[in-house]
Order: structure tokens, then C-alpha cells, then sequence
């Protein structure tokens, strides 16, 4: 399989290792305890909250900070457990280490985090981060090419256009600012970032350095492996950087080609096909723009429900100038060289015969992500990767050759391959350290959303409704499938964007919500009732009764609650 979100890998192919680990997006709260993901405490920034028990708004400090834990942070990072030269060492300063990092502080635990690139990872860096600011471009872009948008409005708009490097300029700089601002909450909370490649030597013991110096070793009552991953990229395809390819060199935005194959067509393939598509105007009026997605699997957007798909390509692939090639392998990608084209050899999926050569002038390959755990030392504690994984049981805790847990050593994020998200890898390393702080916690991987950011979004949390008749037919129960549509809420249409559909999986006899889809302006935003109400147990028949303001979006939501039919 070329592209899905539940990725299912091949050994992937000797990886130098540099530490990094995946992130998503900010989320911020108004909450002491806010800083998740790639938000930053209040504290961070000299902020303090107003005396008054009613407000909820932040002011300039211009005082010491109060915060006991935080003082205490500051001037100690707090004090080891006996006989170690700290209480937890993290691997790899991604979003995922990072979110670890914060919450151990908090925890008053001493500290430290290894990173050999640069902090925040994949996401930060070359990920969800810039290209969340190609996509806020490529939204506006789109909207101003629609001419007929722009009349419902009674607007006017002459022909749109943009600067290339303006654009890539802006994902560069927002990537920037994101990757100071974490490596500054961890400087301001006392976290001891310690600069090079880690690995394990043995039992509660970590080295780091860089090429050529001597390595440092320092011990830990519990490490934590974040070292995230990186683009995958099958054999037979050869990546020049340039004419082919990966989405490390695709958010630099150096050009954009007149026409693109995309190998993959999950998340990364369309966020991509969404952008290329609105910016594809730079290579002129009067010359022709492709998308060619080249997918593996028999139908394009494998990962989602099927219901979300059928729509989602009808509104995001078939009326923009994008084509596709499903059931095929692209077996050999060569680059473009000396005046010829990138040249893609198809075979089929099945059969592995010749299919189709196709010559494009430039190829994206976006197949997925490889996990980024070589050269970790994990030799040296008997543990072995499974297709470069490593193996953790529901606690995030390693789990060696004989089958047996490894003693305070604990994995998370896209190195562990059990959800390949950011967010996914910060709450699995926040619920690691309420574990090493004395507190059983675990983790409920249905209750994560996920997105992707086309426009319109799409989003879920949950089961497919395959999934979802699956396990009804294997634990004998059954199901219900209600659905409301975006046409039918008042800001949507105001808005003009009443293309959507919100659907919601449930067990009728007791309530309980098994997934939801939407797609649909802002899905991203709105799949977060469903899943809190998933990570909360809550039941339909409860959250049937949650208020939502009007006219709002969330009333999307509060329709489809109210539309499903519990029996108890």
C-alpha cells in the first residue's frame, strides 16, 4: 500500500537518525495547565491571570513569575531520584518529547531532552506546521479564483495572483517562530536540552554527543524514545530534491511545477493536490496544470470511511485538474535530467505487469512515514524494531525479544507506529510520565482525531463504519448510522460553503459513540465534541442535550447528537 493513514510499512531502508519526532498544531486553553502540542504556557511569556475568580483573561507580568513549580524549575529543574543524574530523559525534542518534557516539570520531575537536529521535529519544521501555512494560502487562493463564490457575496475581485517566495517565505518563518517558542518553554520551565545524538548504552543509561566529540553519559530513573520518523520511500524510486520529491522538499515551495504526480493519495497526497491546484496559476494563464495521483490501492483516499470518501472526491479531486492512475505501483521514478521529463514506470498492484509510463515534471512521493529509530543502542537492552518500530504494549512501555516489558523505558509517537500523528505522540508521552509519577494511565487511541486540512477539511475520531460493522458483527451487537448535512446549518450557508456532511457511528442499545466523520468547513474544529465525548465515555443520550450557540458551526454536531435513536 502506497498511502493510508493506519500505515502498514515494509523494513524501511538504513536511516542516519537525527532525533526528530512528529507534531501537529497548536492548542491553547485558557486553563493553568495549557501548554500541549506546539502551545506554549502562559508562563512562558510573563503572563499571569487577572485576581478576579470571574475572568479569564491573561495580562503582562512584569513581575517574577509566582508559580512555585515553575520558580522551582527554574532555578533546579528539581532534584533527581537518588543515584541518577535525572528522573527522566527524553530522546528526540519533537512536539512529542516536548509535550513529555513540560509535563514532567509539572510533575516536579528532573528533566532532560535530547535533540540532535533541531527542536519540534518533523511537524514543526517539515511537517503540519509549514504546511498548514501553504494551506491557509492555498485557501485564499482558491476562494478569490472563484468567481462565482465571490458574486454570492456581491463581491468583485480582479485576477488573483501571488509571490512564490512570499508564500514559502511565510511557512518558513511561522516554522520558525513555532521552533522558538517551544525551545523557549523549555528553557523557561528548566528543562535541560541537551545537544546531540542520543542512544541507549544499557539499563537507565543514555549517551549523547555529536560526530567527532566524545559522548556524554548521563543516567535516568526512566527514559522516554520520541525520535519520531521520516519520509518513506520505496525502492525503485530514486529522490533528487528537486524533480522527485518528498514533502521535506515539497513545503520549501522552491517551484511549482506545471504537472505533478503524487504518489499516495492519503493525507500528505491531498493536502498537497490541494495546494499545488490553487497555486498552479504561476505557470501562466495559458498553459495547462495536472495533478496525477498515482495510488496502490483500488480507489483513492483508502484511510477514510467510504461515505466521507465518495464526497470528499467528488468536491476535492473531480472538478479541479487532477487525474489518477489506482491499482498501480510506481515501481521506478527516475528524476529529470538532461532536458527529459521525470520519467514513472506503473505496474499492477496485483499482477505486477507493465502498466502505464508516465512523463511529468515533477513527482511528490507521498507514501507515507517510516519510523526513525536506527543507531538508538536498543541492541543493548535485547530489544528489537519490528519493521522499524519499536514494540510497546498499551503503556507505551518497550517490550524486549523475549516478550518481556524493559524496566523504565517507554516509547511513543510515530517511532512506536501505534497512531502516526503528532498529537497522538504528545498524549502518549504525557500519559507515560502520569505513569512514572506514580499514576496509572491508559490511553484511549479511538478517542484521537484526526484531520486533514483540505478545504473543505476533513476529520474523524473512531471507527469507519466498516470497522464499526466489523466489530458489531464479531461482539453481537449492533449498530445505527445517522448523518446531517452542512446544507442545513444557517452559518454554513452564510458563509456560502454548505458542501459537507457530518456522520455519526452508535451503538443504539446504550449510547455509546463508536466514530464520527465530517467534511465540511472547519471539520477540523468540530470533530473535538466527538472525540472528548469518546475519551469521556460520554453517551448520546447525555450530550443530546449540550447547548450550542446559534448560528454556529457546531450546531453540525448538536443536529447530528440530536438525529441519532437510543433505545435505553
Amino acid at each position: 500500500m502506497q498511502s493510508s493513514m493506519s500505515l502498514s510499512l515494509s523494513s524501511p531502508s538504513p536511516i542516519t537518525r537525527s532525533d526528530c519526532a512528529t507534531a501537529d498544531g497548536p492548542s491553547y486553553s485558557l486553563a493553568p495547565r495549557s501548554l500541549r502540542f506546539c502551545g506554549l504556557r502562559k508562563e512562558t511569556f510573563g503572563f499571569k491571570s487577572l485576581n478576579s475568580p470571574n475572568s479569564a483573561r491573561f495580562v503582562p507580568s512584569v513581575k517574577k513569575l509566582r508559580s512555585k513549580k515553575v520558580l522551582a524549575s527554574l532555578s533546579g529543574n528539581g532534584t533527581p531520584s537518588k543515584g541518577f543524574d535525572y528522573d527522566l530523559v527524553i530522546i528526540g525534542a519533537g512536539v512529542g518529547g516536548h509535550g513529555a518534557a513540560l509535563h514532567a516539570v509539572e510533575k516536579g520531575l528532573k528533566t532532560a531532552i535530547i535533540e540532535g537536529d533541531v527542536v519540534g521535529g518533523t511537524c514543526v519544521n517539515r511537517g503540519c506546521v509549514p504546511s498548514k501555512a501553504l494551506l491557509a494560502v492555498s485557501g485564499r487562493m482558491r476562494e478569490l479564483q472563484n468567481e462565482h463564490h465571490m458574486k454570492a457575496f456581491g463581491l468583485q475581485v480582479a485576477a488573483a495572483g501571488y509571490d512564490r517566495q512570499g508564500v514559502a517565505d511565510h511557512a518558513n518563518n511561522l516554522a520558525s517562530k513555532i521552533r522558538n517558542n517551544l525551545t523557549n518553554s523549555m528553557k523557561a520551565l528548566g528543562v535541560d536540552i541537551l545537544t546531540g545524538v542520543g542512544s541507549i548504552v544499557g539499563p537507565q543509561q543514555v549517551k549523547y554527543g555529536k560526530v567527532g566529540f566524545t559522548d556524554t553519559v548521563i543516567t535516568a530513573k526512566d527514559i522516554i524514545i520520541a525520535t519520531g520518523s521520516v519520509p518513506l520511500v520505496p525502492k525503485g524510486i530514486e529522490v533528487d530534491g528537486k524533480t522527485v520529491i518528498t514533502s521535506d522538499h515539497a513545503l520549501k515551495l522552491e517551484f511549482v511545477p506545471q504537472w505533478i504526480a503524487i504518489v499516495g493519495s492519503g493525507y500528505i497526497g491531498l493536502e498537497f493536490s490541494d495546494v499545488y491546484t490553487a497555486l498552479g496559476s504561476e505557470v501562466g494563464t495559458n498553459m495547462p496544470f495536472q495533478v496525477t495521483f498515482v495510488e496502490a490501492l483500488d480507489q483513492l483516499m483508502p484511510g477514510f470511511d467510504p461515505e466521507i470518501g465518495k464526497l470528499a472526491q467528488r468536491v476535492l479531486i473531480n472538478p479541479r485538474k487532477i487525474d489518477s492512475h489506482t491499482g498501480v505501483f510506481a515501481s521506478k521514478i527516475t528524476p529529470a535530467k538532461d532536458g527529459k521529463p521525470v520519467i514513472i514506470e506503473l505496474i499492477d498492484a496485483k499482477t505486477k505487469e507493465p502498466k502505464d509510463t508516465l512523463e511529468v515534471d515533477a513527482a511528490l512521493i507521498a507514501t507515507g512515514r517510516a519510523p526513525f529509530t536506527s543507531g538508538l543502542g536498543l541492541e543493548n537492552i535485547n530489544v528489537e524494531t519490528q519493521r522499524g518500530f519499536v514494540p510497546v504494549d498499551e503503556r507505551m512501555q518497550v517490550i524486549d525479544t523475549n516478550g518481556k516489558l524493559v524496566p523504565h523505558l517507554y516509547c511513543i509517537g510515530d517511532a512506536n507506529g501505534k497512531m502516526m500523528l503528532a498529537h497522538a505522540a504528545s498524549a502518549q508521552g504525557i500519559s507515560v510520565v502520569e505513569q512514572v509519577s506514580g499514576k496509572d494511565h491508559v490511553l484511549n487511541h479511538l478517542s484521537i482525531p484526526a484531520a486533514c486540512f483540505t478545504h473543505p477539511e476533513i476529520s474523524m475520531v473512531g471507527l469507519t463504519e466498516p470497522q464499526a460493522r466489523e466489530k458489531a458483527e464479531k461482539e453481537g451487537f449492533e449498530i445505527s448510522v445517522t448523518k446531517t448535512s452542512f446544507k442545513a446549518n444557517t452559518k454554513a450557508l452564510a458563509e456560502n460553503e454548505g458542501e459537507g456532511l457530518a456522520k455519526l457511528i452508535y451503538r443504539p442499545d446504550s449510547g455509546e459513540i463508536l466514530g464520527v466523520h465530517i467534511f465540511g468547513l472547519h471539520a477540523a474544529d468540530l470533530i473535538h465534541e466527538a472525540s472528548n465525548a469518546i475519551a469521556l465515555g460520554t453517551r448520546i443520550q447525555d450530550i443530546k442535550y449540550a447547548v450550542h450557540a446559534h448560528p454556529t458551526l457546531s450546531e453540525v454536531l448538536d443536529e447530528l447528537f440530536k438525529s441519532a435513536k437510543v433505545i435505553s
